[in-house]
């Protein structure tokens, strides 16, 4: 064991047996420094003896000898004591003897966290920028934490709000303090493992970094990337001393199996970070990290993001074909929806989802982001299968012939060059649309993206979170305002991701049957090769101002208080309940009256809210008032 961690048992330089101490009898064995200097004390006890009981026993030993640490082993385990500040725990390996001199220098050199201040700004890729006040929580969050002997950390914040840059800059004030030097950064994309390499060699770039590859010598340098697929083959080259903090992204795919095996072997200060709301990790998550579940150590929560405006709200077009939502029968055989592009598909359906999705992106893009200048904007599809892809891409293309079939682009894993397609998609002005099957789900940044369009059923929490996270990011320079998702699936209904604002669009329209030339289907994939229509059209779902979200009838309770509220006060209001009409000057002065950011009330709300699309202010004004009742869609 000790020979796995680099030590020679033959070498007195380097480890003395049964060395004896004048004050407390001998010790098993004794490692030594570069210079001769006592390190370590190792207490090796009999199998089946739990060797975490040695401790007192052994504490005499290394404190007459000078050495600041203890190793207790039984041959099965090992604790690593650094008795001056906490209690032993168990370790999956002996530290080297570089490992123990580099803690040695560390505990000599430390600083109290509370003396290297927060930093208030910071040049990212060349530009000045702010630390958010949330950043700022985060760092004390884990400041507090640390200070209270704590080594495992659980940080959630939304997609886009800056998780990244925020690790790094707190990474920077744990290595001045002298808390830590060398630093693992785990994630399970290699896009993720990209942007994670290009941010640290941003902001640390005072601290050599490298991406360890499959089959590529380690480096010796101070910060690691490396993929979690790539560790779970190598972590035994390193001994489990050879960090000192380990960070995992998107943690919540990272504490299972031999994943969490790899994580657990190095004997480091954790620090998880996910964008998965709190109420959707898993327990096990919070246990790995030591959090109480559903309390994470530091917590941003995405409404609250919107609300200052750190992140983009959004809007959905939704609707569903009829053949997407209940599926066909041909020649007696039944289609399951749930089965669609999984073992049928449908021309006409897709081609319908993608023609919509192209006309209303064409519609709105430059209301989504006045300077944005090519139409629609970057869009993100997100396809069933790779063949699924092809197709969506093929038909987008076919819309646009004067782009010469680079309107849209397939990204999957098996796409040569994927990453250069992305780099364009990214940088470039075409393709302006990418479609892919999982590799944009997650790990992917462009602050340009205006448009989602879920060419999918989504029933996974998580997964529908990341997806709507590729559009959440705040773009300057295209002067984001919003961004849409095309939902054509009714995910958005499925997860209460909705109720604010409605719009209703034209929708409508079939989609043409003719022949065309599509890659084919695979020869499992039965083409029904039917007609189809919108089963319900197209509209627009607003979530609000605010990014909040209203249940329908949370909106119409509150919409009856604020009349109630209001009619002693208002005159239009009080001829309402009085039965006098209004005129058009009063009318439109109590619908902009309602419709200020205090209340959000206005027509198309109001409609959706009480399901009746018929329905003016004045109708709803009485409703409220209790005056009449406003019949549902289903009653007219």
């Amino acid at each position: 064991m000790l020979r796995k961690a680099g030590w020679d048992p033959a070498d007195k330089s380097q480890v003395l047996t049964e060395h004896p101490s004048s004050a407390a009898g001998r010790a098993d064995y004794l490692l030594l420094d570069g210079r001769g200097r006592p390190l370590a004390v190792i207490e090796a006890k009999r199998q089946g003896i739990d060797p975490y009981t040695a401790k007192q026993q052994v504490l005499p030993y290394a404190q007459d000898r000078g050495a600041p640490f203890i190793f207790l082993t039984n041959g099965e385990v090992i604790y690593f004591w650094d008795y001056a500040n906490e209690d032993a725990r168990l370790i999956n390996s002996f530290y080297s003897r570089r490992d123990l001199e580099r803690l040695v220098t560390m505990r000599e050199e430390r600083l109290p966290l509370a003396t290297i201040p927060i930093p208030t700004d910071y040049l990212r890729q060349g530009e000045a920028r702010s630390v958010r006040p949330y950043q700022q929580e985060g760092m004390r969050a884990l400041d507090h934490a640390i200070e209270l002997g704590k080594r495992r950390f659980l940080m959630e914040l939304p997609t886009g709000t800056g998780k990244t840059d925020l690790v790094c800059l707190y990474l920077k004030r744990v290595i001045q303090a002298n808390r830590a030097n060398r630093v693992l950064f785990l994630v399970d994309r290699e896009q993720l493992a990209k942007q994670a390499l290009d941010a640290i060699q941003d902001l640390l770039g005072q601290y050599p970094s490298y991406w360890l590859r499959p089959g590529v010598i380690r480096e010796e340098k101070q910060i690691t990337v490396c993929l979690l697929q790539t560790m779970i083959s190598r972590y035994t080259e390193f001994t489990s001393g050879y960090f000192d903090v380990v960070i995992a992204d998107e943690c919540h795919r990272s504490i299972y199996g031999a994943w969490q095996t790899s994580l657990t072997h190095f004997d480091a200060m954790h620090i998880g970070l996910t964008a998965t709301p709190a109420e959707y990790i898993d327990r096990n998550t919070y246990r790995f990290y030591q959090c109480k579940d559903g309390q994470p150590d530091f917590s941003y929560p995405i409404l609250q993001a919107f609300r200052q405006q750190f992140l983009v709200p959004y809007k959905f077009a939704t609707g569903i074909t009829e053949i997407a939502a209940e599926g066909a029968e041909v020649d007696g055989e039944q289609y399951d929806p749930v089965e669609f592009e999984r073992t049928w598909t449908n021309e006409a359906t897709n081609r319908l989802m993608m023609q919509e999705f192209d006309r209303l992106a064409h519609q709105n893009y430059q209301q989504l982001a006045p300077g944005q200048k090519t139409a629609p904007g970057k869009t993100i599809v997100f396809a069933i299968t790779k063949h699924h892809a092809s197709r969506l891409a093929y038909y987008l293309n076919e819309l646009h012939p004067e782009h010469g079939g680079n309107y849209a682009a397939v990204i999957t894993s098996d796409v040569a060059d994927a990453d250069e397609v992305i780099r364009k998609f990214k940088r470039e002005e075409l393709p302006q649309v990418a479609v892919s099957v999982g590799m944009l789900d997650t790990g992917f940044d462009c602050r340009e993206v205006l448009h989602l369009v879920m060419a999918r059923r989504v029933r996974s929490p998580i997964l529908y979170q990341q997806m709507r996270g590729r559009g959440t990011r705040t773009c300057p320079k295209i002067d984001k305002q919003k961004f849409v998702i095309y939902d054509f699936f009714k995910n958005h209904q499925y997860f209460n991701d909705s109720d604010t604002d409605v719009f209703t669009g034209t929708g409508g329209g079939r989609a043409p049957t003719g022949p065309t030339t599509p890659p084919g289907p695979p020869r499992q994939l039965v083409e029904l090769g039917l007609p189809d229509t919108w089963l319900e059209s197209v509209h627009y779902v607003e979530v609000g101002p605010e990014g909040e979200r209203v249940d329908k009838q949370d909106y119409i309770t509150n919409w009856e208080n604020v009349v109630r509220a209001e009619s002693g006060q208002d005159p239009a209001i009080e001829k309402v309940r009085h039965g006098h009409p209004l005129t058009p000057d009063e009318e439109k002065a109590l619908a902009a009256k309602l419709n200020q950011p205090k209340y959000y009330f206005n027509e198309d709300n109001l409609r959706n809210a009480y399901r009746n699309p018929i329905g003016d202010l004045i109708d709803f004004v009485k409703a409220a008032l209790g005056l009449t009742k406003v019949k549902s869609r289903e009653e007219l």
